[in-house]
Parts: C-alpha cells; sequence; structure tokens
C-alpha cells in the first residue's frame, strides 16, 4: 500500500469530509497506537522466552521470526500513525523530511507484513507436512529447515517491499504506470493467490488432525495455535490486500471512504499482530491446574512437539489406569 499516496489524501480537503472528520480519524489513531503498544509487549515477551529461556525445536524458529516481524510491524505502523496524527492537527504537518520519512517507514512496514504472511505461511506448511507425510517428516527433514527457510523468507519479503516502493512510488502510484500496474498484480497474486491458499489448505488439514486427535483423548497444541492463527490472519490480509486494489485502481467513491478504509486495514493488521502472542499463552495454559501459571510454563506446553504431547498422554492413562 503507497502510504505516501494516502498522506495526499488526508492532506488535500473533500467535500466528503464532514466537520468534525479530522477529530475522528485522530481519535482512531490514538487507539490504534494504545493496542500497538499492548501487541509490542505481548511480541516482546514472547521472543524473549523462545530466544533465551527456552529450547529451540523447528517450531519455535518459525515463531521467533514471525513475532520479529510482528513486533517491527506495530513499531512502525505506531510511527506511521503518530505521523498521520501530526498531519491531521499538528503544528507543523509538512515538516521538513516527511516524503523521506515516509517512503523509510513504508519500506519497513511492507517489509514486515510481507515476511510475516510468508513466515505464517511456512509454518502452516510445515505442520501440514508432518501430518501428511509423518515418515519422511521424522526421518528425512532436513535439520536447519526451518532457519534457512525463515531466512529466504525474510528475503523475498525484503526484495517485494523494495520492489514495490521503488517501482510504486507516489507519482507511479497516482499515474497508474504500467510497470506500477504490474507490481500490484504481483503483490496481490502472492497474497491473494498463493500464501491464502495455501494457509486455507494447511488450516483444513490441520483442523482434521484435531479432530481425529480429540478421539485420543489429546490434542497438539501446536494444531490450535496455528489454525487459530491463520484464521486471524485470513481476517486481517484480505482487507488489506483488496484495499490496495480499490485504491489504486480508484474503485473507491470518494476519499472519505479511502481513508477509513485505509484505518480499517491499520486495525485489522495490528489486531493480528497483536493477538498472536496472546494465542500462544492462552492454548499453552492448563485451564483446570488451580495454581498459578507462568509465562514459560503456558509456552512450553504451546509448543511442545507432537511427540512429547503423545508421551505425556500415555503417561496420564498410565497413571490415571
Amino acid at each position: 500500500m503507497n502510504v505516501t499516496s494516502m498522506n495526499d489524501t488526508l492532506d488535500e480537503p473533500s467535500s466528503s469530509y464532514s466537520e468534525y472528520s479530522y477529530i475522528h480519524f485522530t481519535i482512531v489513531a490514538a487507539v490504534a497506537i494504545c493496542l500497538c503498544i499492548v501487541g509490542l509487549i505481548g511480541n516482546v515477551i514472547v521472543f524473549w522466552y523462545l530466544c533465551f529461556k527456552m529450547q529451540r525445536n523447528k517450531y519455535t524458529v518459525y515463531v521467533m521470526n514471525l513475532s520479529v516481524a510482528d513486533a517491527l510491524f506495530i513499531i512502525f505502523t505506531t510511527l506511521l500513525l503518530m505521523v498521520q496524527i501530526n498531519t491531521i492537527i499538528g503544528t507543523d504537518p509538512e515538516f521538513i523530511g516527511k516524503e523521506s520519512l515516509y517512503f523509510f517507514i513504508e519500506i519497513f512496514y511492507d517489509t514486515m507484513q510481507y515476511s510475516g504472511m510468508y513466515i505464517l505461511t511456512a509454518f502452516s506448511m510445515e505442520l501440514c507436512s508432518s501430518v501428511l507425510f509423518p515418515f519422511w517428516y521424522r526421518s528425512h527433514r532436513p535439520r536447519h529447515l526451518s532457519t534457512i527457510i525463515c531466512t529466504a523468507l525474510w528475503v523475498l519479503g525484503s526484495l517485494e517491499s523494495l520492489l514495490e516502493n521503488l517501482v510504486c512510488t507516489a507519482d507511479a502510484f497516482l499515474e497508474q504506470t504500467s510497470q506500477c500496474s504490474a507490481v500490484q498484480i504481483i503483490v496481490f497474486i502472492l497474497a491473494i493467490g498463493i500464501c491464502l491458499p495455501i494457509m486455507i489448505i494447511s488450516s483444513f488439514t490441520v483442523l482434521i488432525k484435531v479432530k481425529r486427535s480429540l478421539k485420543q483423548q489429546y490434542t497438539p497444541k501446536l494444531y490450535i495455535i496455528i489454525f487459530i492463527a491463520v484464521l486471524v490472519f485470513i481476517l486481517s490480509v484480505l482487507p488489506f490486500s483488496f484495499l490496495s486494489f480499490l485504491i489504486y485502481f480508484k474503485l473507491t467513491p470518494t476519499d472519505l471512504v479511502t481513508v477509513s478504509f485505509f484505518y480499517v486495514t491499520i486495525y485489522c493488521t495490528v489486531l493480528k499482530c497483536t493477538i498472536n502472542p496472546y494465542i500462544y499463552f492462552i492454548v499453552g495454559r492448563k485451564w483446570k491446574q488451580k495454581t498459578p501459571h507462568s509465562v514459560l510454563e503456558a509456552l512450553q506446553r504451546a509448543f511442545r512437539e507432537e511427540d512429547d504431547e503423545n508421551d505425556d498422554s500415555n503417561s496420564n492413562k498410565t497413571m490415571n489406569t
């Protein structure tokens, strides 16, 4: 999404704006910043425990990288919202270096958005492959595959962001150049045509596995986590991707609708990044246990591998008999 062109929409007066529209947008942006703070705290806690307090496995590598992407996305979203608030009600809305700051924010904003999308897609595929091909997965899976994949996906997300922002500059975005149109189509296809179907297929495969697990009296918590995370992501990525298309091809009826859609997508993407770490905490805790739960214990249960879940389940059955 071209934030600079969105800023132009905010700057230019329009008959579609009501008298109090700027106040409403400022309140919405301020609430979003508060939500960003909550999400940043959660993602930092998850990263800290997974990186320094827990033994890593093939799954926690994905979650660590996803937490980094979400945390950095939240940081740059907060910067973006602060600049937007300054644009709306600030004393110096057109400060020196504003365009350069927007360009800098937009590159990292898009990098974290795309990288997080690809990492979550790879994570869902990883769990799906473990369900569909368990023998190969346990015997022939490369040891450092998770690290290699995450590194490659960070590079892919960065290249996609650079390509979009260097080719689709503010002027090219408004003029709808052929190069910018091609980039917008590629970005849309990668998100909606490739990542989204993979996530849906993988999540349904995981859902089937969860139903079978319920019959065996245990449910691998990783499957629940990835299913909820993918569901939340689907609800957030759809408005983000479609809004870019609507704005680019000028299909929104008024500037007010365009800016309103912009803040809706901000809320969706921030909510996705904010919810993820708390999903890990909630799914990982033991609800029947009356003693206090620590964050470390909840995360250890959440990201325990399926073999460990099976061992715990079998030991519990033995103790009960």
